[in-house]
């Protein structure tokens, strides 16, 4: 890492711009602005779970995916820069599959509950939806590459999938919705 932030107020974002990484400032409220903030926010409630007793193979995985988020975020933060590819993609695909062998096929949609570890996914595959709305809707204004959108859409199946076995671990299993069952 090239500077170390040494004083962390600048007061250049006082008059509501902030600075990308190529230089450039651009208004808080700008997409690609939301669109870091929305992905920021996913690394963070992924390590709100990363607090949780989690399988070693959970944990080691979702550290991967916090500095992948982190490289995704560079690259939002960076227009033009490259630096999710499908190799991150195909990871994702990898640890799905992984996961989602050994639990039972959805006869029913289920609820995000259970363990709050489970919980905790389930919370992180709501951001990371909205992150990738933000992101898909930069995309319309904005050249945006394909693999960072990829990247959260496969992730949002892969903490939908971590829900369900988290569960599993903490003894749970799912917590299926029962429809029309206040009616």
């Amino acid at each position: 890492m090239g500077h170390r932030l040494s004083k962390i107020y600048t007061r250049t974002g006082d008059a509501g711009t902030t600075g990308l990484g190529d230089g450039k400032r651009v208004s808080k409220n700008s997409l690609r602005i939301h669109s870091l903030g929305e992905v920021d926010e996913l690394n963070a409630v992924i390590g709100l779970l990363l607090t949780e007793e989690l399988p070693d193979e959970v944990r080691a995985l979702l550290t991967d995916v916090q500095n992948d988020l982190f490289d995704l975020g560079g690259e939002v933060c960076i227009p033009g820069m490259s630096m999710i590819s499908t190799k991150q993609v195909d990871m994702l695909e990898t640890a799905l599959d992984q996961f989602n062998e050994p639990l039972p096929p959805l006869k029913d949609f289920i609820l995000p509950g259970g363990t709050r570890a489970a919980a905790l996914a389930h919370l992180a595959r709501t951001v990371c939806r909205r992150a990738e709305r933000m992101l898909v809707g930069l995309a319309l204004e904005e050249a945006v590459n394909d693999a960072p959108r990829q990247y959260l859409n496969r992730l949002s199946d892969l903490l939908f999938v971590l829900g369900r076995a988290l569960n599993r671990a903490g003894g749970r299993g799912d917590v299926l919705w029962q429809k029309g069952k206040n009616a």
